[in-house]
C-alpha cells in the first residue's frame, strides 16, 4: 500500500507523458528520498502526467509510443546495466545518435553522471550535473512547451543547453566550454512523499537532515560532489517529523554527516520527548561520527529501538588515517564504545576500507591490534568489520591514484579474515572483482561506451567484463590500476566544481605526504 503524502491528481487527459526511470528495483526507488521528491516536483504540475519506473517493473500503464520524455536516476556505476535493460525493453537504441527525431528526450541525473558522464554521453540527450531539484522539472516544462509549439528534437536539447548545469552532449564542446554543476540551497528538508510497505525501508518516514560532509575524507566522492555542507532549519526539521509522525512511526534521518547538524541534539530530544510520552517511536540513522558518540544523542537512538549502530574508521592505523583525512583517533572509538555500552547498545559495526593509498601489511595488521584491544577490553561487547575496497573516484583528491592489485588485495582481505575470526570478530568484505570493473567505470571516458554495451550484451556478469575488454582489446587496467600524473588532464576536467582541480590536486598531495 501507498500513502502520498500530497494531494495527487490523476491526470489521464494529458498532452505530454513522462516516464521516470529508476535504475534499480522497486523496493530501493521507494526508499530513495531524491527520487522520490523529483516525481513528486513533476507529478504536482498540471498537464504532465508521469509514471515511476523501475527495472523490475514488467509492464507501464503509459504506452511507449505516448511518452515524450524520459527522466534516468543514476546513483551507482552498476546502474548502467539496468538502463541498457530498459533501453532495449523498450525497443529504444541505447546510443542517442541511433535513435529516431520521434524518440522522446532522455535525460540523466545523479551522482554517477555528476561525478563523470563521459562514458554516458553517447547515451544520454542530456546530463544533469549536481542538484536536480528544480532543474528537473524545468527540463520537464522545456520540453513540454516544446511539444506544443511543433519544435524539433534538436532545437529543444539547444533550449535546455541554456539552464546552468545541464550538459547536452551533441551541441557541447569540451575543448572549449565549461559547465557549471548546480549546487542548490536546502530553504527545505526534502522528506518523503510517498511511505510504502513495498519500500526496502518498509513504511518509513526519511527526512533529509543535511547534505554534503566537512570530513572531506580524501576518496569521498559523497562528501565532495555534495560540498559544502548544507544543514536544514530545525524547527522545519521538527515540524516536517511531526508530519511524518502522523502517518507512520517509523522515522530515517538522512545525510552524509547528519549529527553535524548544530542542533542535532535539539532533535534528538524532541524525539525523546514524544518517546517519554508514551508513543511507540523508531528512529534510525546510517551512522554516526565518533564525537557524536553523546549520551544524549546514543540514548534516544535506543530508546527509539536501534540495537546496534555503524562508525565508519576507514582505517585502524592512525598514519592512514591521516592520509585519508580521517581525523579520529584509537581514543575516540574507545570513548563511543563507553557511551554506547552506557546506553545499552550491544554492538558496533565498522566500515572500514582496504587498498586505501599507501597501505602496507603494518596497517592491516592494525585491525587486528584495534579488534584485539575492544574484545579484551570490552567483554561481551559485539563488534565486527565491513569491508569494502579503494576506488578511485572522479573529482576526489585522489581521483588519479590507481587501486592496489586485486591478488594483493585478495591476500589481505583473506589474512584479515582468517585472523579476525580467530578471535571471534564477524567480518563482511564487498567483491574485490566487482569493485576493480567499479574503478573501471568511475574513470572511464567516452572511448569505453562501447565496451560497456559489449559487457551488457555478453550477460553483464564478471566473466563478461573480462571477455569484452579482450574481444576489444581495451587495456581496462589502465582505468582501474593506474596513478595518472598530476599534469594530465581528465576526462570530466570540463565541469566547473568545487574545490577546483587544482585544489583536489594539492590536497591530494598533501595526504599522500602524511607518512607520520
Amino acid at each position: 500500500m501507498e500513502q502520498f503524502l500530497y494531494n495527487r491528481q490523476i491526470k489521464n487527459n494529458t498532452n505530454f507523458n513522462m516516464w521516470f526511470f529508476f535504475a534499480g528495483p522497486e523496493s530501493f526507488a521507494l526508499s530513495s528520498l531524491g527520487y522520490l521528491n523529483l516525481f513528486k516536483e513533476i507529478d504536482e504540475t498540471p498537464d504532465i502526467n508521469v509514471e515511476r519506473v523501475y527495472s523490475d517493473k514488467k509492464n507501464t500503464q503509459i504506452m511507449r509510443e505516448k511518452i515524450n520524455l524520459i527522466a534516468v536516476s543514476f546513483s551507482f556505476d552498476f546502474d548502467f546495466i539496468h538502463i541498457f535493460e530498459f533501453l532495449e525493453k523498450n525497443k529504444f537504441e541505447i546510443k542517442s545518435q541511433n535513435r529516431q527525431d520521434s524518440d522522446p528526450i532522455i535525460f540523466a541525473g545523479g551522482p554517477v553522471v555528476t561525478a563523470n558522464p563521459e562514458p554516458y554521453s553517447q547515451i544520454f540527450d542530456a546530463i544533469v550535473i549536481g542538484d536536480g531539484e528544480d532543474t528537473t522539472l524545468q527540463i520537464a516544462k522545456i520540453c513540454q512547451e516544446a511539444k506544443l509549439q511543433g519544435i524539433s528534437k534538436d532545437d529543444t536539447l539547444k533550449r535546455l543547453s541554456k539552464i546552468e548545469g545541464v550538459y547536452i552532449p551533441k551541441f557541447f564542446d569540451k575543448k572549449t566550454q565549461k559547465i557549471n554543476k548546480i549546487t542548490k540551497k536546502i530553504q527545505k528538508p526534502l522528506y518523503t512523499p510517498i511511505i510504502s510497505d513495498k519500500a526496502f525501508f518498509a513504511n518509513t518516514f526519511i527526512v533529509e537532515v543535511e547534505r554534503g560532509c566537512a570530513n572531506r575524507c580524501g576518496f569521498c566522492l559523497a562528501s565532495y560532489i555534495n560540498l559544502p555542507i548544507r544543514f536544514a532549519p530545525c524547527q522545519d526539521l521538527i515540524s516536517i517529523i511531526d508530519k511524518g509522525l502522523n502517518y507512520t512511526n517509523k522515522i530515517a534521518l538522512l545525510g552524509a554527516q547528519v549529527t553535524a547538524h548544530p542542533q542535532f541534539i535539539d532533535l534528538c530530544k524532541h524525539i525523546d520527548n514524544r518517546i517519554n510520552s508514551g508513543e511507540n517511536i523508531q528512529m534510525s540513522v546510517s551512522s554516526l561520527r565518533v564525537d557524536a558518540f553523546k549520551e544524549e544523542i546514543v540514548s534516544t537512538l535506543v530508546k527509539a529501538g536501534q540495537k546496534n549502530l555503524t562508525l565508519a574508521i576507514e582505517a585502524a592505523s592512525q598514519r592512514l588515517r591521516n592520509v585519508i583525512n580521517k581525523n579520529i583517533t584509537n581514543e575516540q572509538i574507545f570513548n563511543a564504545i563507553d557511551v554506547a555500552k552506557k546506553c545499552g547498545l550491544k554492538g558496533i559495526k565498522f566500515y572500514a576500507m582496504l587498498g586505501l593509498p599507501t597501505e602496507t601489511n603494518k596497517d592491516i595488521e592494525e585491525f587486528i591490534t584495534l579488534a584485539n584491544e575492544i574484545k579484551n577490553k570490552y567483554k561481551g561487547f559485539d563488534i565486527s568489520f565491513g569491508f569494502s575496497t579503494f576506488v578511485p573516484k572522479a573529482n576526489t583528491p585522489f581521483q588519479r591514484i590507481g587501486r592496489v592489485d586485486s591478488k594483493t588485495l585478495e591476500k589481505r582481505a583473506n589474512y584479515l579474515t582468517k585472523e579476525l575470526r580467530k578471535i571471534g570478530v564477524d567480518i563482511n568484505i564487498s567483491s574485490i572483482k566487482w569493485d576493480y570493473y567499479q574503478a573501471v567505470l568511475s574513470r572511464a571516458d567516452e572511448t569505453l561506451t562501447d565496451y560497456m554495451i559489449d559487457v551488457y550484451k555478453n550477460g553483464a556478469k564478471l566473466g563478461a567484463f573480462k571477455k569484452s575488454a579482450k574481444n576489444l582489446n581495451i587495456d581496462i587496467d589502465y582505468y582501474a590500476l593506474k596513478t595518472y600524473e598530476y599534469e594530465k588532464s581528465l576526462p570530466w576536467d570540463y565541469i566547473n566544481i568545487n574545490p577546483s582541480k587544482e585544489f583536489l590536486n594539492n590536497e591530494c598531495k598533501r595526504l599522500l605526504s602524511q607518512t607520520n
